[in-house]
């Protein structure tokens, strides 16, 4: 594989871009209009300048980078080269369908076509369209130039063939590739979520307050950012739709998302993304103090 096309170029898509034009592959970054593409372009410039401050990277591999990523405001034109197109686009559903519906038709046929979903079905996904056997997860993390797991979630259909490219293609860039099977929320968030939901439990039920239950993490259990944190981090809305995911895939009340979180999501509070979730960031990321709501 050599060609990449990515539908989105928010948080997971501007990363994955950055990624793979990074490690020498041509890119074609593709979103609904040229603002959201700018910003996304904005994004990578910004963290490889960062990359360069650090000694990680040289001016030279920078500007490399950049050269090796183009963009487009048309799906049809913007994956007709591709060889593999990753799906990055908001965590809906129907929105998936649809993308991979068209994918489909405009993608050559010997393209793999990879959902970044953390927790719709691939298997749901493949139904779309009519190469299930070519259709696979890459769930990276973010942020995605920094962490190593990339989860390869196989759909019922995926062939062997199809997960051995991915496979060999996230070691091409560093990465540590693990194969999983398609349930609901895979592993890392079938894990994580319902440990994020106990924390925000646990906040709502009044046993600690925001940074106490934080820190009891961070220092008791050696992980580097705090559960309620890490949902800002992540994005409220987002941890309240993967909860909902579990919970209609299993039908198990554990998974039921706390009360407390989905009235923060209606009420537009969905951490970093908003500028306030557990932690206020109105002074940026770095200087985050407690949200007015959670101050005692």
């Amino acid at each position: 594989m050599k060609n990449i096309a990515v539908i989105g170029s928010g948080t997971m898509g501007n990363g994955i871009a950055h990624t793979f034009a990074q490690f020498g592959f041509p890119v074609v970054l593709i979103d609904i209009n040229d603002e959201a593409l700018e910003r996304g372009l904005a994004t990578i410039t910004k963290n490889l300048d960062r990359q360069v401050a650090k000694g990680t990277i040289t001016a030279e591999e920078k500007a490399n980078t950049l050269q090796n990523i183009s963009k487009s405001t048309q799906m049809r034109t913007g994956v007709v080269e591709a060889d593999l197109i990753v799906e990055a686009a908001t965590e809906y559903l129907d929105l998936k369908l649809k993308i991979f519906t068209d994918l489909d038709a405009y993608a050559k046929a010997d393209a793999i076509l990879a959902s970044n979903t953390s927790s719709i079905s691939i298997t749901q996904i493949a139904a779309a369209t009519n190469r299930g056997h070519q259709v696979i997860g890459m769930h990276f993390m973010n942020p995605v130039p920094v962490m190593k797991l990339v989860e390869v979630i196989r759909g019922y259909a995926t062939s062997e063939e199809t997960t051995a490219a991915v496979m060999a293609l996230s070691n091409a860039l560093g990465k540590t590739p693990v194969e999983v099977n398609d349930y609901p929320g895979f592993v890392a968030n079938r894990i994580l979520m319902p440990m994020i939901n106990e924390a925000i439990y646990t906040l709502f039920e009044g046993v600690a307050g925001v940074s106490e239950i934080d820190t009891v993490m961070k220092l008791g259990m050696a992980h580097p950012m705090g559960p309620l944190q890490l949902a800002d981090f992540i994005g409220l809305d987002v941890c309240l739709a993967i909860l909902n995911v579990l919970h209609d895939g299993f039908g198990n009340p554990k998974y039921a998302p706390c009360p407390l979180l989905v009235n923060m999501v209606m009420a537009g509070k969905k951490g970093i993304k908003s500028g306030e979730g557990f932690y206020d960031y109105s002074n940026g990321v770095k200087d985050a103090k407690l949200a007015a709501k959670f101050r005692i």
